[in-house]
């Protein structure tokens, strides 16, 4: 059985001692390809889409898997395949979901900051719906729609002013976040929508933020809209759809309580709204992708500094940036085992980019280890690879997707000569010294 990590289950487990992926060893991965490198489960993210179904079964629903939080498409082709819809805050994310092969009408356009082109990209292309953020932002998709000959359908996102109890940069659900317009402003805002031509208003958004340990948060945001359709209902608005965003967290790290499950979300869902006779959209990312992916890497040195010890690993913060960004924490565990009874130290586990920031844990316990060691971090599969540059030029690095006893490689690392071809010279500089 794999171990129990998450709301079901992950699917990287030792075998005789060995760390695998599904039924792949991570040692013959990373003779194939070298670190560091991501690699996927497809059968944790099966299961996670799948927790999501089961928690709103019975309902009109549908899931829109957050592309931002890991968009290779081979992880949004399998999304596809089973049934998923797919929010997108970007032109960018848009043709991507398309090229996955999700269906138009099954994708939905979120982000604080849509342009003229990705609007006439999407409504061309077909969209299942605009969640709106501003009156600016509905004036002018109108006025593109009307020059295209489209009506189309939005909800307005809503800021409920809800503390969501999670990182400072990932709460967008309180008064001071950029995001959606104040709830208290809301019918007056629907009013407006209904009477610009270009639009069709079909519901409420909301979003509170990411990375949510405790429902609370939820219930009332959740509350709150159902006391706005009815609202807006006795205003005369058609309000068939209700997006509920994401958020919902995952244990980063084990020692700690494992956050609500799908399961006990969904209740939430049905106790706030289920009445509403809505069709109910969510929009998972973290908790479907984040545990089923890991980084992999090797120790280049063990460094002894004055008061602590180091392990300088080849991955760094460009591939893994959450730790530098948000001081956020992933368990690291050894890709051998380590032998019963083998002790631990602390360490500062780093990586070579020439930044002090470029830290990924401080005074960490763990097992020895030395140079050509490799070590995973768990609960990289979002806002892992997504997030990643190529600053010092350090290649993006490989991510893998395993599939029982199978691995591909589904983003290969480009090498130096491809990374530096992309610049151009301009002619004044050509054959200068």
């Amino acid at each position: 059985m794999a171990f129990c990590y998450i709301a079901g289950m992950d699917h990287f487990l030792y075998k005789d001692g060995i760390l695998h992926a599904e039924d792949v060893p991570i040692p013959e991965i990373a003779a194939a390809v070298g670190t560091p490198f991501y690699v996927y489960s497809s059968a944790t993210l099966t299961r996670h889409y799948r927790l999501f179904e089961e928690a709103l079964a019975g309902m009109d629903h549908l899931i829109c898997y957050a592309m931002k939080a890991n968009s290779n498409q081979a992880v949004l082709r399998l999304m596809a395949s089973l049934g998923a819809g797919v929010d997108v805050v970007s032109g960018g994310e848009y043709r991507r979901a398309l090229a996955a092969g999700f269906a138009p009408e099954r994708i939905v356009f979120s982000g604080v900051g849509k342009t003229v082109e990705e609007m006439e990209l999407a409504l061309s292309g077909g969209i299942r719906q605009f969640n709106v953020e501003s009156e600016p932002e509905m004036a002018l998709l109108s006025s593109v729609a009307v020059r295209l000959g489209k009506v189309v359908p939005i909800t307005v996102r809503v800021n409920p002013d809800v503390d969501a109890k999670t990182h400072e940069k990932i709460a967008t659900g309180k008064a001071e976040n950029k995001f959606g317009i104040p709830i208290s402003r809301a019918r007056e805002v629907y009013a407006q929508a209904a009477a610009l031509p270009g639009l069709k208003v079909i519901g409420v958004d909301v979003h509170i933020g990411s990375q949510l340990t405790d429902l609370e948060p939820f219930e009332q945001a959740y509350l709150k809209v159902s006391e706005l359709t009815r609202s807006l209902r006795a205003d005369g608005h058609t309000i068939e759809r209700l997006d509920l965003g994401g958020g919902l967290g995952i244990p980063y790290e084990r020692s700690n309580l494992a956050p609500p499950l799908p399961l006990e979300y969904g209740e939430v869902v049905r106790r706030t709204v289920g009445d509403l006779g809505c069709e109910i959209e969510i929009e998972p990312g973290r908790l479907i992708a984040g545990n089923a992916g890991m980084l992999i890497a090797s120790v280049i040195y063990e460094k002894s500094g004055e008061d602590r010890d180091f392990l300088i690993l080849d991955a760094a913060m460009n591939d893994l940036i959450r730790p530098a960004m948000y001081g956020a924490y992933h368990d690291i565990v050894p890709v051998i085992e380590a032998a019963p009874g083998e002790g631990q130290k602390p360490y500062d586990v780093v990586g070579p980019v020439c930044e002090s920031g470029d830290t990924f844990t401080k005074q960490r316990m763990l097992n020895p280890a030395q140079s050509g060691d490799l070590i995973g971090f768990r609960s990289a599969g979002a806002y892992g690879a997504v997030m990643s540059s190529e600053y010092n030029t350090r290649p993006l690095i490989p991510e893998i997707l395993v599939h029982e006893h199978q691995f591909a490689v589904i983003r290969a690392r480009p090498t130096f000569d491809e990374i530096i071809n992309r610049d151009t010279i301009p002619e004044w500089l050509e054959g200068s010294d």
